[in-house]
């Protein structure tokens, strides 16, 4: 834990810092209390439903603690790097970023900075600090999980995915997706497309484009890996009479009765344990949350699955064979290629 800096130091910091976008950090110049908690997202948080949950975790931690918390909110590369910058000045007691945005800034800043401790969430920097603790999923157990569903309702045996970007990480809710599919029907055939621009996570116009591009294709399930983008798949299927998955949190009451499930992350969960673990002393490492853990998941496995939304509910034959894969995966009888891992 750090101590409240001195007014003086308080004074400069008032004189020289200027975080880059943030809500409540839009100058970044507030010398941080005693016991606090900044997280620094990639992009600005707003429908950003994965930025959400971590928003959540770090509050709830932040409020278990009894720490202050400020969001630092990036809009590129660029600001991600000035308000990491900033944070470090300010002296909190954790600074967390949140995403693979944060691997190269975070391979030299904490080893730049051995007096303050980092969380970095849903990645790791290749290079990792003793003063840096990650927490990852392994989001390609649950996307093989949406695909067993997937290749079970699709009646064309044709399946997209509109994802955000072309990335080995992101890869992670695309062939997991496919092969789940394809293990319960062998012949079925997998499309992706990606929003990219300038904008590849927050972009609904972009998604909805190219999921309406699939459905001409005669693809009638599309699984939404474009997380702000996600609601502009769901209008397309609706168009279409398709049908979708959502990512992250349960997005099926986004659209009714075209969502058949969610691939599922706990991030708030995973990352306000970690925090809470840091503030109790224990630095550095990397916990990975899957199916075991309970990380990762979709909401068929879930007990309030009936009031879900979720189409995938009024299928109870696919709901048997999506609970006996995740035990199977658990259990090591079937294993999940993880895209990420080349």
């Amino acid at each position: 834990m750090r101590l409240t800096p001195s007014i003086a130091a308080a004074a400069l910091l008032l004189v020289s810092l200027a975080a880059c976008g943030g809500t409540a950090s839009e100058t970044g110049t507030e010398a941080a209390p005693a016991t606090s908690i900044i997280l620094i997202t990639p992009n600005p948080v707003g429908t950003n439903s994965f930025l959400q949950l971590g928003v959540k975790g770090a509050e709830a931690a932040a409020k278990e603690l009894g720490a202050s918390f400020k969001l630092y909110e990036s809009k590129d590369p660029t600001s991600i790097a000035q308000n990491v910058d900033a944070a470090v000045r300010a002296k909190p007691t954790l600074v967390v970023g949140i995403s693979f945005s944060f691997d190269d800034v975070f391979n030299t800043v904490p080893k730049a900075n051995p007096g303050q401790q980092f969380l970095q969430v849903d990645s790791c920097a290749k290079d990792q600090a003793p003063n840096l603790a990650c927490v990852s999923f392994k989001e390609h157990e649950a996307a093989y999980l949406a695909g067993v569903e997937a290749g079970l309702l699709s009646k064309s045996g044709q399946l997209g995915v509109v994802a955000a970007l072309d990335t080995p990480f992101v890869h992670r809710w695309i062939e997991p997706f496919f092969a789940g599919a394809a293990s319960v029907k062998p012949d079925s055939k997998g499309t992706p497309l990606y929003v990219g621009g300038s904008n590849p996570f927050s972009d609904p116009a972009r998604a909805k484009s190219q999921a309406q591009t699939l459905t001409g294709r005669g693809v009638d399930v599309i699984a939404a890996a474009a997380s702000g983008g996600n609601p502009g798949v769901f209008e397309a299927v609706a168009a279409s009479g398709a049908k979708a998955f959502g990512v992250d949190v349960n997005q099926c009451a986004l659209s009714p009765g075209n969502v058949i499930d969610n691939v599922l992350k706990n991030v708030d969960v995973a990352e306000a344990a970690a925090i809470k673990e840091i503030f109790g002393g224990k630095t550095g490492g990397v916990k990975v949350y899957g199916l075991a853990e309970g990380g990762v998941g979709v909401n068929a496995l879930a007990d309030d699955l009936a009031s879900s939304g979720c189409t995938v509910a009024d299928s109870p034959d696919v709901v048997a064979k999506v609970k006996q894969t995740r035990d199977d995966i658990v259990a090591g009888k079937i294993t999940v290629a993880d895209p990420l891992a080349g």
